[in-house]
């Protein structure tokens, strides 16, 4: 039997009241979508999941806000053994419905920041006053007590701007900043070619997050959708013992953070998860690897999901680091990073082929030059 997922990320509903240019959504909706799962089936996959371990459970959207039952959701899953995660733009929120969220049992919400300052973010969010009403719903959770992290997509808009946005998660009181490095999937796709940063300056990000995670031990850092820095730390690290300098092992990488009540919620030990530590399931019911790789394992509205991710196709392939193919399949961090399986399917529409922005060359054993 192959472990329980650490993380399920389920996409509530379609529906949003942002215009996000980055969005994996193709479509998206301003109002619930007749597709979207009911409740009755949402409680069914609950009992399907818990049946097979405690994941974290992310209520992810689109907005799932927008859902009237989403509380009552949150309860069930809280009631059914999940640790609880809300992932929010954060415009919806006030002091009332934080303390609801709360006390339906969400553990911890992200909220995405795409940007320092309000023109950045609302113009990649597509709605004027987006980053205040983010702001706002933020510091709400936080006066009730909730834990809540920023996620920020990475992309040419913003790059330069990340010790701006490293500072805003201080300001706000964050517990943690997620960055995610952009996917060309949905919407991303039409952006790609505009806003997607290179191989270069994705390991120049990579390399500034591994030194501030040494600088900034008080917040949680994590590169999502960046499995090669899985890669950058190792060599760093290897680096700093041959000069004789040693660091703890940040909080991000250790699997449990005993006496730490969010450490679940953080914990990352390996680069790509599509499929082996996480999957997402859509507002439709279909179980992805990822959100960000759109090949369906299986539909919970036909299967039971314990079937699907003990038993499909898809996710045995991409639990054997040995098919992955060009240089990843040589590399000698394969097993480590594996490469971001749905950056490699969003630009050659192949998942097991080599990492596209990766500028390690395993044969060299050298970072490639711009």
């Amino acid at each position: 039997m192959y472990p329980p997922p650490r993380l399920i990320f389920w996409e509530t509903t379609a529906g949003c009241n942002l215009r996000c240019i980055h969005c994996r959504r193709v479509t998206i909706a301003d109002q619930l979508t007749p597709q979207d799962l009911t409740t009755e089936e949402a409680f069914r996959l609950i009992d399907q999941i818990a049946e097979m371990g405690r994941p974290v459970f992310v209520l992810s959207g689109g907005e799932p806000l927008f859902r009237p039952d989403i509380l009552d959701i949150a309860r069930y899953a809280t009631d059914a053994g999940l640790p609880v995660a809300l992932a929010t733009n954060g415009t919806l929120i006030d002091d009332a419905l934080a303390g609801e969220i709360k006390a339906h049992g969400v553990k911890r919400v992200s909220i995405s920041f795409d940007g320092a300052d309000a023109a950045t973010h609302d113009a990649f969010r597509g709605l004027p006053g987006s980053f205040d009403a983010a702001v706002s719903g933020f510091q709400a959770l936080r006066r009730v007590g909730l834990p809540v992290q920023i996620n920020t997509t990475v992309a040419k808009h913003n790059e330069a701007q990340l010790e701006a946005v490293l500072q805003l998660a201080i300001d706000l009181d964050a517990v943690g900043l997620h960055l995610f490095l952009l996917v060309p999937v949905g919407c991303g796709v039409k952006i790609a070619e505009e806003q997607m940063i290179n191989a270069q300056q994705y390991e120049r990000v990579l390399n500034w997050l591994y030194d501030k995670e040494q600088s900034e031990p008080q917040l949680q850092l994590k590169a999502t959708c960046a499995p090669h820095y899985f890669r950058v730390m190792r060599q760093r690290r290897a680096e700093e013992r041959r000069r004789g300098v040693q660091h703890d092992l940040p909080a991000s990488h250790h699997r449990q953070l005993h006496g730490h009540p969010h450490g679940q919620m953080h914990a990352a030990t390996k680069g790509c998860l599509a499929g082996t530590g996480v999957c997402f399931v859509s507002h439709r019911g279909e179980v992805f690897p990822c959100g960000y790789l759109p090949v369906e394992a299986g539909n919970v509205r036909r299967q039971h999901f314990g079937d699907i991710w003990q038993g499909s196709t898809l996710f045995t392939e991409l639990r054997n680091p040995d098919l992955l193919g060009g240089k990843c399949g040589i590399c000698q961090f394969k097993n480590l990073c594996s490469g971001c399986r749905a950056r490699a399917y969003g630009t050659v529409g192949d998942y097991m082929a080599e990492e596209p922005f990766c500028a390690y060359d395993p044969v060299t054993r050298t970072v490639q030059a711009e």
